[in-house]
């Protein structure tokens, strides 16, 4: 049977001494206490003199940044500058193009309200004169039918209103009067006795005054007619008519 052998020390066992291989292996493998401050003093300073290399070098980094940036922003500010006195120049220019379009179109309204104006004052004007001219027309058939319908109590009022269409005109009135006036007295039954002559124009015979109407027995209208065309055709006017019936005796024309 094997005999036993305790594999580790007994806890209470004395301390081993190291050997001198052994603290040569532990002073060269691991670096002692103060070694390793020293090493930490020495990376302090290192880092130390790092960390004020780089603020140096961080400063003067900042200082070039900051030139940079404050050239940047210079040049930043006057193209803002620039910018903004285009735009405002735009918006001006586009505000007096505005403007002017805003006049022009308010120009062309007001010429438009004036012609249109024109236009319905000319209008109404016209319709005022052809209203004023139907009137008057309207007034004149109106007292051209009383007269006619007086002619017998006031045939020279028919005569003086006829003569127009005849183309005679006021001034043939006084010739006309004077020569009915000797002819008949403006009796529309004026017969001659000895001749048969009848009617206001003493008409012979007083048959030919049917050419006219069949009422030229009664109507002086229908007498009065007739005799006007007799002087226009015969002698061209009462004057003239008036002429030869003066210069002849007995009377006639």
């Amino acid at each position: 049977m094997a005999r036993y052998s305790a594999r580790h020390a007994p806890r209470h066992a004395a301390p081993r001494r190291a050997s001198a291989s052994h603290a040569a292996r532990t002073a060269l493998g691991r670096p002692v206490l103060a070694t390793g401050i020293a090493a930490a003093v020495l990376s302090t300073g290192a880092l130390a003199a790092s960390v004020s290399g780089g603020t140096a070098s961080a400063e003067t980094l900042t200082f070039a940044v900051d030139g940079v940036t404050s050239s940047t922003s210079t040049e930043q500010s006057k193209t803002e500058q620039a910018d903004a006195v285009r735009v405002a120049a735009d918006r001006s220019a586009t505000n007096a193009q505005r403007a002017v379009a805003a006049a022009r179109s308010a120009q062309r309204e007001q010429l438009a309200a004036a012609r249109s104006a024109q236009r319905a004052k000319v209008k109404a004007a016209a319709l005022a004169k052809a209203r004023k001219a139907a009137a008057e027309k309207a007034a004149a058939a109106a007292e051209r039918k009383r007269i006619i319908a007086n002619a017998q109590r006031d045939p020279k009022s028919a005569a003086r209103m006829l003569m127009p269409d005849y183309g005679f005109g006021p001034g043939q009135w006084s010739c006309l009067e004077r020569l009915w006036i000797g002819e008949s007295g403006w009796n529309y039954r004026a017969e001659n006795s000895s001749s048969g002559a009848y009617g206001i124009p003493q008409s012979l015979p007083g048959s030919k005054m049917g050419s006219v109407a069949g009422d030229w027995r009664t109507n002086p209208v229908t007498q009065i007619k007739w005799g006007l065309n007799y002087i226009k055709l015969s002698y061209g006017s009462p004057c003239n008519a008036l002429g030869q019936w003066n210069s002849r005796s007995p009377h006639w024309y």
